[in-house]
């Protein structure tokens, strides 16, 4: 069924249809379309498009509707239909009748693809965030085991000073922080929510464009229709940070194999990441790096088509923009897919320390330590820089190495040169001068590694229906040891709007909601945080989250009836008396058994909405 065929007195030639259909690719999107779904049908019971009963049934059928493409999305692909707004619509119909045909009333595809398109970009983009981590992670752990390990370190390919291996390991971990940060300011930018911005001029319903967005996760909604509809930057910043990303782990590939090379023999890949020859039996290759490095072109022609496509479109729409999803479809599993075979190369590493300490002895890298030892005695650096290259070159021409001159030979070039000269020239020594911030000396990379597993990262973030299970089981445990009341599932899957959730290592390990009643009072209910995580400050970080959510929702009060009041009294709140809670006192406390014998502890927190609430960090230390 087609979207626009009124205006039509014929359909589409069969080949244009193919030509211009989406669903063979856009059905990726059929999760995101069917949750916007919902929400839209929320806003439109909210200005009485829909009826109470209307509602009920259109929400009904999507959530069966979301079971079913969840259960085999691939079907979606060959429906037939025209794109996955065209699919959802048909498949509404056929459930819920010709009622099915208002849920569009004051939307268009256009805010519809661009609301779709930012909240699969979202969820994608948090994964990859937990796989850079995991990443991260490996390699501070192949650091830490190789502390000590020396490696000669390379400019313009060749042979330069040594450094520590670990001190390799980190550089990367440096860059896929620089990675990490990146994907962060773009995520906090794409955060934003198109729907309700009609085809380009607006809704002509009264939709509360801000509650339409906190209710799909948004930081908030759009400011100009006819930019929301039309912008695609989210895109290009992606593939942005996908292009850079990939650089450096095209970069982190190269290394390796290179070390992994005969010439070199620094490390032996694990078997799982390599393969044979099917001619040459001794063959061992690092497929897994070659194809990392190969796929890094893949994903910098999706930035390329991406920025040419979009270089010189008019404002609003434009058919063009669909052009915007292969790319991305493509690029973003394709960096995931690196991510993860990165970490398991990193995993399977065993290095060759004996050959790394042969190669690195070798080159005459400790040549700069013996320019140094020349300032050291007054020479000038660039005169004893001259005096080192013939140094240099007395030794290559007896086929040794600078240290096995004698003292004899060093004095023929310059007489300042004295017995204390050997131990400078010791690899060791080498190592150990580089003790400047930053440097590979083994204190300054042993504390580079303390700082990196320091950065265990705690990620808030408001929940979605894939956090359900982790809630429910942190919800059971808190009323099991009577901290909650016990709530069941269905209702935080009805409810699953109202939570915040803290995520460590892609894990979510705390949780609490942001309850309203009818007249605009909120509570916090249902905090906790796994007891066995060891990462302290969860709870405050979920209360300053839906602290700023309340204040975004211009709500003034927000109470929790707590044993721990200190706890609350540091963010802000203050004792207050259970006779100005009604609706807390109707609702739950009448239920309670120990309503007779509470010792909770009402607190508030009054926000003023002409002052500024400090909005916290998604990402702390």
């Amino acid at each position: 069924m087609a979207l626009w065929g009124g205006r039509f007195s014929s359909g589409p030639d069969e080949a244009f249809k193919q030509f211009n259909d989406s669903l063979p690719f856009d059905y990726q999107l059929a999760e995101q379309d069917i949750v916007g779904s919902i929400a839209w049908a929320g806003a439109l019971k909210q200005v009485d498009v829909l009826t109470e009963s209307e509602h009920q049934q259109i929400i009904s059928a999507l959530k069966q509707l979301l079971d079913e493409v969840i259960a085999d999305p691939r079907s979606v692909a060959t429906a037939g239909h025209e794109d996955i707004h065209s699919y959802v619509e048909a498949k509404l119909i056929d459930k819920v009748g010709d009622l099915g045909k208002k849920l569009h009333t004051g939307r268009s595809r256009n805010d519809q693809v661009a609301t779709d398109f930012r909240l699969w970009s979202r969820k994608t983009a948090q994964q990859l965030l937990v796989a850079l981590s995991s990443l991260k992670q490996a390699l501070v752990v192949l650091a830490e085991q190789e502390l000590g390990t020396i490696l000669p370190g390379y400019t313009h390919l060749q042979r330069a000073q040594p450094v520590l291996f670990s001190h390799w390991c980190m550089a990367y971990v440096e860059m896929i922080e620089r990675d990490e940060s990146r994907l962060n300011d773009a995520l906090e930018r794409l955060n934003v929510c198109p729907l309700g911005s009609g085809a380009l001029a607006g809704t002509a319903y009264p939709i509360d464009r801000e509650m339409l967005a906190v209710n799909l996760g948004f930081r908030e909604a759009s400011r100009n229709s006819l930019d929301a509809v039309s912008d695609r930057d989210f895109v290009v910043e992606l593939l942005s940070c996908a292009s850079i990303s990939m650089m450096h782990l095209s970069r982190f590939a190269e290394d390796l194999i290179f070390y992994n090379s005969g010439e070199s023999g620094f490390i032996d890949l694990v078997d799982s990441v390599t393969s044979g020859s099917s001619l040459m039996p001794q063959k061992k290759n690092p497929d897994a790096l070659e194809l990392i490095r190969g796929k890094t072109g893949r994903v910098f022609g999706a930035f390329s088509g991406m920025m040419m496509t979009l270089k010189a479109l008019p404002l609003a729409y434009n058919k063009d923009m669909q052009e915007d999803k292969e790319g991305l479809f493509d690029a973003m599993p394709t960096w995931l897919a690196c991510i993860h075979m990165a970490e398991a190369c990193v995993k399977g590493i065993k290095v060759n320390g004996d050959k790394t300490l042969a190669a690195a002895k070798g080159g005459y890298a400790n040549a700069t330590e013996l320019a140094d030892y020349l300032v050291a005695k007054g020479i000038p650096f660039r005169e004893g820089h001259h005096i080192v290259g013939e140094l240099v070159q007395l030794a290559i021409s007896k086929g040794q190495n600078l240290e096995d001159l004698s003292l004899e030979e060093f004095q023929q070039v310059s007489a300042v040169i004295a017995e204390d000269v050997y131990p400078v020239l010791e690899i060791d020594a080498c190592i150990a001068a580089r003790k400047a911030l930053g440097g590979t000396s083994l204190p300054q990379v042993t504390n580079a590694i303390k700082t990196a597993k320091k950065k265990q990262k705690i990620l808030v973030r408001d929940a979605n229906l894939d956090d359900v299970e982790a809630i429910a089981g942190l919800i059971q445990y808190w009323a099991k040891v009577g901290e909650n009341l016990p709530r069941a599932k269905s209702d935080m899957i009805h409810s699953i709007n109202e939570f915040a959730v803290t995520e460590v290592d892609g894990k979510v390990t705390g949780c609490a909601s942001l309850y309203i009643y009818d007249t605009g009072l909120a509570e916090i209910r249902s905090l906790g945080v796994n007891p066995e995580s060891e990462i302290k400050g969860q709870g405050q970080l979920l209360v300053e989250h839906l602290l700023v959510k309340a204040k975004k929702l211009a709500l003034n009060r927000i109470i929790v009836l707590t044993r721990v009041p200190g706890f609350f009294m540091k963010q802000g709140f203050n004792n207050c008396t259970k006779d100005s809670l009604p609706e807390k006192v109707m609702k739950d406390c009448e239920l309670c058994l120990r309503k007779d014998n509470c010792d909770e502890i009402a607190m508030d927190f009054i926000i003023k909405q002409t002052s500024s609430l400090s909005i916290p960090c998604k990402f702390v230390a």
